[in-house]
């Protein structure tokens, strides 16, 4: 398929990443060329090698080593006709706040300025976090996408460099997000504006890791549960309790682009499963009989409700008092979530290999 044919141009920042490389495939399945920014081109090469033959000649990559440098995006940014800004600093040991809010909110801010000097630009995504959403330190919630993870940003104020690494990135994602409505306000710009939230994310990467440390944080918990030899009480499934699938978050970009009057300012919860790690060894034992001695069993069933729908799909709901609701993307885009179950299994024949 050759760039003229394509439903359009889309620039993804960071595109080597967990999330922006599987957006990458999304969109370029969907019919979209795609222009990726990296920090050095040859970081790019997994992610070409990754794709299908036929998908490559639509996908150009262009380096931008600094993402928090006036103007930074200016050249990437011609000719195209929307922008999803993934590229952002992640991590739950950050030990000082200043220079990663300075990122966090800076590196928007140059995606936004840059978008606005390119009159072809249609829409523009940003990907945010549930971490822009959950208040820091409570215990029980409630969520959807009118909360504000306020309390993080207070408590940098208070705490400096004393701030817990899982606060400050809290901290930076609100900031970043506050930063691109901000921005909207006092510049009104010609474009549509999408936030989207994801929980915790896990699944198959598009662009496969040469070792277990090199999987992705956000979904090791699957490969440490199948290797089997931590306890499962000490396996980290992340800051969150709640998850989804990484190819449901790339849907939304796509969709978020392709459907501008449903999504302009909107923010997306990205919410699909509550599942503890007990849950996550009871569906490997269950769905992978030849690892059922390899995974330890722990306490089947224990700390996690599993409906049985009228479909015979299996989901994994959320506790009262620990709720997130993500039933707006599927209520608006009109698709439902991958199952947990699927995301899973389908981690599983990812990591498989390396046993």
């Amino acid at each position: 398929m050759s760039s003229q044919q394509t439903k359009g141009l889309v620039l993804i920042t960071g595109a080597n990443g967990y999330v922006a490389a599987r957006t990458v495939e999304s969109l370029l399945l969907a019919g979209y060329s795609v222009r990726g920014t990296v920090r050095s081109l040859s970081s790019a090469e997994p992610l070409y090698a990754s794709l299908p033959a036929h998908l490559r000649s639509d996908l150009s990559i262009v380096s931008v080593p600094d993402i928090t440098s006036p103007g930074c995006f200016d050249d990437a940014v011609k000719g195209v006709d929307a922008v999803a800004h993934i590229a952002a600093p992640v991590s739950a040991t950050f030990s000082d706040p200043e220079p990663v809010l300075k990122v966090a909110k800076e590196s928007i801010l140059r995606a936004l300025e840059s978008a606005a000097t390119e009159p072809k630009v249609k829409s523009f995504v940003l990907m945010s976090s549930v971490a822009a959403i959950k208040p820091s330190g409570e215990d029980t919630w409630d969520l959807d996408e009118n909360v504000w993870n306020d309390a993080s940003l207070e408590m940098v104020e208070k705490m400096g460099k004393n701030t817990p690494g899982f606060v400050i990135y809290g901290a930076s994602k609100t900031a970043a997000e506050k930063t691109l409505w901000k921005w909207r306000d006092e510049n009104k710009p010609g474009f549509t504006i999408t936030a989207l939230n994801p929980c915790f994310i896990a699944g198959p990467p598009l662009v496969p890791a040469s070792s277990p440390n090199g999987i992705n944080f956000t979904t090791k918990f699957i490969y440490d549960v199948l290797e089997g030899s931590t306890p499962l009480s000490d396996i980290s499934r992340g800051m969150f309790p709640g998850l989804v699938d990484i190819r449901d978050v790339a849907r939304m970009v796509v969709f978020s682009i392709s459907n501008p009057e449903k999504s302009n300012n909107q923010r997306f919860l990205l919410a699909s499963a509550f599942s503890p790690i007990q849950a996550v060894a009871d569906i490997i034992r269950e769905k992978f009989p030849e690892y059922r001695d390899r995974v330890q069993k722990g306490s089947p069933g224990k700390g996690y409700t599993r409906m049985v729908q009228a479909d015979g799909v299996k989901s994994y709901d959320f506790p009262q008092q620990q709720r997130y609701n993500g039933r707006k993307a599927v209520e608006v885009s009109g698709q439902e979530y991958i199952p947990w179950e699927q995301t899973i299994v389908d981690g599983v024949e990812a990591f498989k290999g390396f046993l």
